[in-house]
């Protein structure tokens, strides 16, 4: 793992003041073609769904099968990553369109639209790799920080991992409920029913549609199309999982206790998002499958610009950090991922790596 760096307070508030800059540059320049970004993608979308379930209720034969799959899968990638996930952080309020209004939208996964705004937006947006803050880090089942207590259990965490992949979607609409402080005594039953209404309401919906209603209208074809469903979910989630692990879980991301981000400066806050953040390599239509969370590091400095804009900001992000030594983490596709497996099994052990710090 590479050294932290901290930077003297002249240098950070240099630091914050170009990424400043850069954040202002990039807002005055939203406008209709962000609009138009994300018109076009609900158009993809729909015409993706219509085509895959087109698809696996009409069509015969296992290539028909299979290309109904894939059309489905990617209207649901691209559902959840580039217009759900993005238009919830408030990227295009400034549309006044209230179908994509972030604090209304619900998106075509089985996680609460509210429950996700207060762990990812608030929970881990607000405190990126804050042990015992983020709780975004781990998904409170993987130990991936030597500031995370280790027990027996821990040794099996790859298996924790596979299960988490491939049903992605569960862990994160589960994740705001806390089942663990209910399990351990520390929510009351009360509270944890609340809590679980939300879910089972989203859920329900969700499992009705997929398993219930689109085979039902399919008549002799359910079966064909059940199977359909449930591997589109199933590409889905791995496909969603990897790369939001990839952007957040590399083995050169740093965490922070709470005494480190006591009285936290902007610029601090800054230099902690550089630094628990990865990026991803790709071209444009990769770029656009991850819903440009291959640009998780521009994501964490600024969540609330139209996530197309992150490529336009990247090599000026980029430059910055290096004028500021920095280490601005990047690489392919498999070479992050491989990195993240490694931190899984690494941490799945019982030891505590020593970090030095750089300035």
């Amino acid at each position: 793992m590479i050294a932290k760096t901290q930077l003297d307070p002249d240098a950070l508030a240099r630091f914050q003041a170009e990424l400043d800059a850069v954040r202002l540059e990039a807002f005055a320049s939203v406008g209709a073609q962000d609009a138009r970004h994300i018109h076009r993608m609900r158009h993809l979308v729909r015409g993706s769904a219509i085509a895959g379930r087109g698809l696996l209720m009409f069509g015969v034969g296992p290539v028909s099968w299979i290309a109904g799959v894939v059309g489905l899968a990617l209207a649901k990638i691209v559902e959840n990553m580039e217009i759900g996930h993005n238009v919830m952080h408030g990227q295009y309020d400034w549309m006044n369109d209230a179908s994509l209004n972030s604090q209304t939208y619900e998106w075509d996964i089985v996680c609460d639209g509210e429950h996700w705004r207060h762990s990812h937006n608030v929970e881990h947006h607000d405190h990126t790799n804050i042990i015992g803050k983020d709780h975004d880090f781990g998904y409170g089942m993987l130990r991936l920080s030597g500031q995370q207590k280790w027990s027996p259990a821990t040794l099996l965490q790859p298996l924790w991992y596979l299960l988490l992949a491939v049903n992605f979607q569960w862990g994160v609409a589960v994740h705001d409920i806390k089942v663990g402080r209910f399990v351990l005594g520390r929510m009351k039953l009360a509270e944890f029913r609340q809590r679980m209404r939300p879910f089972l309401r989203k859920a329900g919906r969700q499992l009705f549609k997929d398993y219930v209603l689109f085979p039902a209208l399919a008549f002799w074809q359910w079966p064909r199309v059940m199977l359909g469903n449930l591997v589109a979910n199933g590409v889905r989630n791995l496909w969603t999982n990897a790369i939001i692990f990839c952007g957040h879980f590399t083995e050169d991301v740093q965490t922070y206790t709470r005494k480190e981000v006591e009285n936290e400066t902007r610029g601090q806050w800054y230099l902690r998002q550089v630094q628990g953040s990865s990026n991803l390599e790709g071209g444009r239509i990769f770029h656009l499958l991850t819903g440009h969370l291959s640009h998780q590091i521009e994501h964490h400095l600024f969540p609330d610009l139209p996530a197309p804009r992150y490529a336009q900001v990247a090599p000026q992000v980029r430059a910055i950090c290096a004028r500021y030594g920095v280490h601005y983490n990047t690489g392919g596709f498999w070479t992050q991922y491989g990195s993240v497996l490694a931190r899984i099994f690494r941490f799945s052990l019982p030891w505590r790596p020593r970090t030095v710090m750089a300035t």
